[in-house]
């Protein structure tokens, strides 16, 4: 059986806490077969990049590279960060270029690729994972690795006139002809690749999926759209509704709807959207008043950013607008907090939630949403509000879709969750949990590893 290799920015080392499903997904898969983790250390060094730290556990190996403070500046904070994330979420005017931290990032991973390749065999099974390392098969190749190797973006793919938007585009989006089988999150996102693949590359699309570049080389890509530990998290939620942490919550709302948004504090959530649809809600439906309270759940990421700390203080404004406006001694519409709550403090809120307003702007897939429905009691569960923007949307066909951007649709959508019948909501969250047992993270890597072992590099 080969062995799998996994590679990713961040690495879960044994004995830290496994954050989230991914995670624990990726070290069940190498578990299975033994094999190798490798990334980034987390560690920023006085010096220069490429010290090793090697670890074992479990027939796990774990090998991860310190970087110094200006590759990391310039490969993560800068050409990560400021320049690609704003770019696959549609932001074009958002993109912070620069040739420096773009260099940087290539000098990156040919480092990565330069420390791995010595750690390779043939017969390995390659897996990358997120736009942080487009360009690692190119490199690895360029040191003779032969393994098969296969890419799995986390997040959207934009379409093909924002991604030559970015100068010299096809040094980080031409690398992906560079893997075996390249994995998006849903169709639309291929189809996008694959127009960028003929516009911008010379390529050819001889059938779905079936990709060659233009220099003849012939690749795969597909569609994997991202589970939950659906098991995992229904357990919790059941375990949680007990929890003395969910009936204060309850307690607090005296007899009052919750409504749930559990975002990072990012652009691409579409949160200032949000809070004016909540705002709306409020006042085209005059009867509800009084009768919903909205909690926003928004940890802080990347605070120095510029353009997060105006997002920050622009929500702060939203919701004391809101909050100002409507709120009575005993009731406040809006409760937002800029902290971080434990998984199982999560899945309790979820369960005690009447719907759950998930409104990005753009989103590859959105776990919250699916968290949100198998946290849910199956004799009573909650609405999902969900934008058409989110992969999730795709899979989820009984949410309440909506525009983001369009703040009246958004509010008349919380209304018909808060009017709508049991049988209806019960009907609605069947269809959805049935997707998300059958296809969660673990039947997701699997169909992942499938097809890529089936690949001929």
């Amino acid at each position: 059986m080969s062995r799998l290799v996994v590679v990713s920015n961040r690495v879960a080392l044994p004995g830290a806490s496994q954050n989230g499903g991914l995670a624990t997904a990726l070290d069940a898969a190498l578990k299975e077969t033994g094999g190798l983790w490798f990334g980034w250390s987390g560690k920023v060094a006085r010096a220069h990049s490429g010290e090793l730290h090697h670890q074992q556990a479990d027939g796990i190996e774990y090998l991860t590279v310190d970087l110094s403070r200006e590759d990391y500046e310039g490969y993560y904070n800068g050409f990560s960060n400021r320049t690609l994330w704003p770019l696959l979420h549609f932001r074009l005017d958002l993109v912070d270029y620069n040739a420096l931290t773009q260099a940087a990032y290539r000098g990156v991973n040919a480092l990565f690729a330069e420390k791995l390749s010595k750690e390779l065999r043939d017969d390995d099974i390659v897996w990358v994972q997120d736009y942080h390392l487009f360009p690692l098969a190119q490199e690895l190749r360029k040191r003779g690795v032969g393994a098969r190797i296969g890419f799995f973006l986390h997040v959207p793919f934009p379409s093909a006139d924002i991604v030559a938007g970015l100068p010299h585009h096809e040094k980080t989006f031409g690398a992906l002809s560079s893997y075996d089988l390249v994995g998006f999150q849903t169709e639309r996102d291929l189809e996008r690749f694959q127009d960028y693949i003929r516009l911008f590359r010379g390529g050819q699309v001889a059938a779905q999926g079936d990709l060659r570049d233009h220099d003849g080389r012939r690749f795969s890509a597909a569609a994997f759209p991202i589970g939950i530990d659906a098991g995992v998290i229904e357990s919790l939620a059941e375990t949680a509704a007990r929890s003395a942490t969910t009936k204060r919550m309850q307690a607090s709302l005296n007899g009052r709807a919750l409504a749930i948004g559990v975002d990072r504090l990012d652009y691409s959530k579409g949160l200032p959207e949000r809070f004016r649809a909540i705002q709306r809600f409020f006042e085209r439906h005059t009867d509800q008043r009084g009768k919903l309270t909205y909690l926003q759940i928004a940890p802080v990421s990347r605070g120095g950013v510029a353009s997060y700390r105006t997002l920050r203080r622009e929500l702060e404004q939203y919701a004391g607008h809101i909050n100002g406006a409507h709120a009575e001694p005993d009731w406040t519409p809006v409760r937002y907090v800029n902290r971080t709550y434990p998984h199982p403090a999560l899945t309790g809120f979820y369960r005690l939630s009447r719907m759950a307003l998930v409104t990005p702007l753009r989103d590859g897939m959105n776990l919250v949403a699916k968290e949100y429905v198998a946290a849910q009691d199956a004799e009573d569960p909650g609405a999902l509000v969900l934008s058409i923007f989110a992969g999730a949307a795709r899979e989820l066909d009984g949410a309440l879709l909506v525009n983001p951007f369009d703040s009246d649709g958004v509010a008349d959508a919380i209304a018909a969750a808060m009017a709508m019948p049991l049988e209806a909501r019960r009907e609605r969250w069947q269809s959805m949990i049935t997707r998300i047992r059958e296809y969660d993270i673990h039947a997701w890597r699997k169909d992942f590893l499938s097809r890529l072992a089936a690949t001929r590099s």
